[in-house]
């Protein structure tokens, strides 16, 4: 009787523990289905729009790996877990990548829009201008960067310099279009105030970043 007594309590802890590993195991495949599924569900939107909202995506994101990784923490075997969740996170870095390089982009074109007073394209074709609105458009390039010189830094000197060039490349397919002998000279007295400009302030702006560094 003894033994049959202790037989059934022998059974009892077993079935106890094997339920408990079992409810384990069954959360812990609960929380990383959960982590994969909010990373698929982000994925699954435009970069252009998450950017926007990121940081509670990425607060989100958090949360949930974190209690997926605590779950399996309790768990003897998790190597077909793990796997799952190194593969989601990979998955995740590839996309927030991807969300990285938008900001920058739309960074980018904001400064690049401040300096027109129309839309920069990505590709700087400057398919807008022509011959009757370059001289206007050196014109309010020049007068706006003047204007706002002492704020740059130099990496929107930089940038100023790679959209300066690439307006300057469509000038050369606007004069094949017949641009006026008055509006040449004119952009031409504009790329010499512009160059001298250039030179002296980023130069400072480099000067005035080398100095902050220092301290």
């Amino acid at each position: 009787m003894k033994n049959t007594n202790k037989y059934l309590a022998l059974l009892a802890i077993g079935v106890i523990a094997t339920s408990c590993k079992d409810e384990k195991k069954e959360a812990a495949h609960q929380k990383v289905e959960e982590f994969k599924a909010y990373v698929d569900s982000v994925n699954n939107v435009a970069t252009e729009k998450t950017s926007e909202n990121w940081e509670k995506i990425e607060a989100r994101y958090e949360k949930i790996k974190s209690e997926a990784q605590e779950s399996l923490d309790k768990l003897e075997n998790k190597m077909e877990y793990d796997s799952i969740v190194s593969k989601t996170n990979t998955k995740y870095e590839e996309y927030k990548a991807k969300v990285a390089a938008q900001k920058e982009a739309l960074s980018e074109n904001t400064f690049r829009n401040s300096l027109f007073t129309q839309k920069v394209n990505n590709d700087l074709n400057f398919e807008w201008v022509n011959k009757d609105n370059i001289a206007n458009v050196y014109q309010n390039f020049v007068n706006t960067v003047e204007q706002n010189k002492k704020s740059y830094s130099r990496e929107n000197w930089d940038e100023i310099k790679i959209v300066y060039e690439a307006l300057d490349t469509r000038k050369n397919t606007v004069e094949k279009e017949g641009l006026s002998s008055k509006d040449n000279i004119k952009i031409a007295g504009l790329k010499v105030k512009f160059s001298t400009m250039y030179t002296i302030q980023r130069a400072s702006a480099k000067s005035s970043e080398n100095q902050e560094a220092k301290k």
